[in-house]
C-alpha cells in the first residue's frame, strides 16, 4: 500500500459496532491509545475487517484542533 497521508497507525481491532448503515471501527495503536472511526458498514464489508485482525488507521486532515481540561 502507498498512500501520501503521512500519518498512518497500524493496529488491532478491537471491536467493531455494526449499524444500519456506519459501523464504530475501535483499533488499538499500542501503548494504550486506540482510535475510534465511524466509517460505511460497505467499507467495513469490503475491507474485510474483523475483531482481531489487522489495520490501519489513516488521518488525513486540513486542520487540526487543540483542545485542554478546565
Amino acid at each position: 500500500m502507498k498512500i501520501s497521508a503521512r500519518n498512518q497507525f497500524k493496529g488491532t481491532i478491537l471491536s467493531i459496532e455494526e449499524g444500519a448503515v456506519n459501523g464504530i471501527v475501535r483499533l488499538d495503536i499500542g501503548g494504550g491509545n486506540v482510535v475510534t472511526s465511524t466509517i460505511s458498514m460497505a467499507s467495513i464489508r469490503e475491507l474485510g475487517l474483523k475483531v482481531g485482525g489487522t489495520a490501519y488507521a489513516v488521518v488525513k486532515a486540513t486542520s487540526v484542533m487543540m483542545a485542554v481540561d478546565d
